[in-house]
């Protein structure tokens, strides 16, 4: 971005600005929305569009963020640019509820506005005619165009055709950078042509983690509040708060650090980030978005018996969010994590133990495999202690050095 790039100095690692957390509240409404669409339709149907509305969702936050790890957000003309893709990012959210009814329009043109806006003034306005930059961003844009295109049509289509159409969309989308954005005609652009900034690129990703997470606080509050609060209520509500925190501390406490280290030493870095955090982390983000309705469920109904599409959310949020991790660890050191891979299996067991009893045991029961994979890391840690042996971080930090 020759007219408005990051100003960098040597050694010294980027940080998110305020304005980039002022752009992220955006994404609590937007997330909260999904949630309560998935709520509202918990069926088969119901978990494909929550899962289109939030791959759009996740993938116009994913560019923006590529962006601004480049362009200086200090800059008057980057700062309106930000605010006007948070305010087409509102405009989206609101529509999320009726995505796949009479707001369908709004949501799609929004959507589109949002992607083809951002990558017309990357091409046009940042980037300076026969640059690497307008290269790029110009190939990314016949991409968004294209993918556009079946946006809108899908908006205009109505039932099967609308989510034909989307799903076309979203495999544009989600394909064109397996293939490094390359359009017929034209020169491919290696990827090494974006530069990626480990340090400010992770913290954003990671704040995003948090977005998902607070979300899941606001949406257990927000149910509590609305509800007579009964002991299993009360007990319900403790357990939902205890879970989340310990999505927290199952990803900040190492695996946020190692990737941040891996991908800082990684040779085809870019290769990586895109892999395991755009790729990857959206699948992070949905096993805590589905573990939020699961609490949802279980604090509405805790002495209950769910059916079997209730139950099958409140298992799978946290299965999925482990089997995430594994994902992400397996792509960035080629290794299996076994005791996140067995914590999502325990998960996915306790099912068949919902079909006889309350939600609050079954809350209970994932509550303590979440638990135990917690302090079986710690274990794991102290025994590499008492051998004299380094944590994974600290093998890290010595190979770098």
């Amino acid at each position: 971005m020759s007219r408005f790039a990051r100003h960098t100095t040597a050694g010294e690692e980027q940080r998110a600005t305020t304005l980039e957390l002022f752009y992220d509240l955006v994404f609590v409404f937007a997330i909260t929305q999904v949630s309560h669409l998935l709520l509202d339709h918990l069926s088969w149907e119901g978990v494909g569009q929550s899962l289109v509305v939030l791959l759009a969702v996740w993938w116009s936050w994913n560019y923006t963020t590529w962006v601004t790890n480049e362009v200086d957000p200090e800059s008057i003309v980057v700062r309106l640019l930000l605010i006007a893709l948070m305010l087409g990012s509102l405009v989206m959210a609101i529509a999320i509820p009726e995505a796949f009814g009479d707001r369908a329009l709004v949501f799609a043109g929004a959507y589109v506005a949002i992607q083809v806006g951002r990558h017309s003034f990357l091409t046009f306005v940042a980037a300076d005619r026969g640059t690497l930059e307008r290269r790029r961003a110009g190939a990314i844009l016949i991409w968004f165009l294209a993918a556009g295109a079946l946006w809108i049509a899908g908006a205009l289509a109505e039932g099967p055709a609308r989510t034909a159409l989307w799903l076309a969309a979203l495999a544009v989308d989600y394909g064109a950078p397996l293939v490094t954005f390359w359009v017929p005609g034209r020169a491919r652009v290696a990827p090494e042509a974006w530069q990626v900034e480990t340090a400010h690129f992770a913290e954003r990703f990671q704040l995003f983690i948090i977005i998902a997470l607070g979300e899941s606080i606001v949406i257990t509050g927000a149910t509590t509040a609305d509800l007579d609060l009964t002991i299993a209520r009360v007990t319900a509500f403790g357990l939902a708060f205890v879970a989340t925190a310990a999505l927290w501390w199952l990803y900040f406490n190492l695996v946020a650090n190692i990737a941040q280290r891996r991908l800082a030493e990684a040779a085809d870095r870019t290769l990586m980030a895109r892999d395991a955090y755009t790729y990857l982390h959206v699948v992070i983000v949905a096993g805590i978005l589905l573990s939020a309705v699961g609490d949802e469920l279980v604090i509405a109904h805790p002495t209950e018996e769910l059916a079997d599409a209730e139950i099958i959310a409140v298992v799978c949020g946290p299965a999925l969010y482990l089997l995430a991790h594994v994902a992400l660890r397996l792509r960035m050191t080629r290794t299996i994590s076994p005791r996140r891979l067995a914590g999502a299996v325990a998960c996915l067991a306790i099912g068949a133990i919902g079909t006889f009893a309350p939600a609050l045991v079954v809350a209970a029961l994932l509550l303590g495999v979440l638990v135990a994979v917690i302090v079986a890391d710690q274990l794991a840690a102290q025994r590499r202690r008492r051998r004299g042996e380094p944590s994974p971080l600290e093998r890290l930090e010595a190979t770098a050095s």
